[in-house]
């Protein structure tokens, strides 16, 4: 394993663990507390006043970590702009929370509008660089199918559905982080049998200073990532998604963020159509397990044990595809 991939991961993680004794005093003396909503579980009104923002030393160790063991090409500095874009998106989103005291933010309207004003940006990058490619890769399979222009709206709703489904799953103490590891190893792996070394680099980059921002975030959790933190990690992940040209494989890579975000809409409508009536107890589908008796730690393990089953299942479908060596 080239030194450069070691220094990725090592340099992120270490960025992370070391900025967390600055950071957290840091936000805790400004204020910026999360508040916890009342119709939230009883058990989390306990979490009110543990800082927010925590995002902040993730995208500061991605960032720095990249620069130094990547080369700055096209494919990084996009993939820079799509986490670090996501990661202002959300840093508004949290100081509008919990310093003007407006407990949901931006609204939905102006947070998609500012999320598809990122995406076309990506998108306009993505495609002088790479040529217009409209095609798409049958998880499992060497077969592409060129989709014409209809990729653009497959390619905005891939963003902007990966950063509101990471953005859900943080919701309890080390969740979002604990499914988000194996999902970018595994993206390490597939980038580097691709030959795109550079965009491994920034998957392990992902991997390390999540590692490291787990070490405050774990049960009970001394600070929280916010939406600048989920925001940034979802606009990674999309990134390597579109970059590499396994936007159909995330489904099942992503397959925890995937679950999540379908019990919301679900429950949403089923609530709608049945005039009250709930779906599950509560959601997103991690706080249901809450509510049944399932203790914090316990839907955090379960759920990343899931994550990395799905990813490694993943990764078979991409060896599956590229047995041959032909590559993506």
């Amino acid at each position: 394993m080239e030194i450069k991939f070691w220094g990725a991961i090592l340099t992120a993680f270490a960025i992370c663990a070391a900025s967390g004794p600055w950071v957290i005093p840091l936000l805790t003396s400004l204020k910026f507390g999360q508040s916890i909503r009342d119709c939230g579980p009883q058990e989390h009104l306990k979490k009110s006043g543990t800082p927010t923002m925590g995002g902040l030393m993730i995208i500061l160790a991605v960032t720095v970590a990249t620069v130094v063991w990547a080369e700055l090409s096209p494919e990084i500095l996009m993939a820079l702009i799509l986490l670090l874009g996501h990661g202002v998106i959300g840093f508004v989103d949290d100081f509008i929370k919990v310093v003007l005291k407006r407990n949901l933010g931006l609204t939905a309207k102006q947070k998609l509008l500012a999320q598809f004003l990122l995406a076309s940006v990506f998108l306009l990058c993505l495609h002088a660089a790479a040529a217009a490619d409209f095609s798409l890769w049958l998880p499992g399979t060497s077969r592409f199918f060129d989709i014409g222009t209809a990729y653009y709206p497959l390619a905005f709703l891939l963003i902007v559905g990966t950063t509101n489904a990471v953005n859900l799953t943080d919701g309890l103490d080390g969740l979002a982080v604990s499914v988000t590891i194996p999902v970018v190893f595994a993206y390490a792996w597939i980038t580097f049998v691709l030959g795109r070394q550079d965009l491994s680099v920034f998957a392990l980059t992902l991997a390390g200073a999540c590692s490291g921002f787990l070490l405050f975030n774990r049960h009970p959790a001394k600070v929280f990532m916010g939406d600048t933190g989920s925001l940034a990690l979802g606009g990674g992940i999309a990134a390597l998604a579109l970059l590499s040209k396994t936007e159909l494989l995330l489904v099942l890579l992503g397959g925890v963020y995937v679950v999540e975000a379908l019990s919301v809409m679900l429950q949403v409508a089923y609530f709608r159509k049945t005039g009250g009536r709930r779906l599950f107890r509560m959601s997103p589908i991690h706080h249901h397990f809450e509510l049944g008796g399932w203790k914090e730690t316990k839907v955090v393990r379960v759920f990343a044990l899931a994550s990395l089953l799905l990813s490694m299942f993943g990764i078979m479908l991409f060896c599956l595809g590229n047995s041959g060596g032909r590559g993506l």
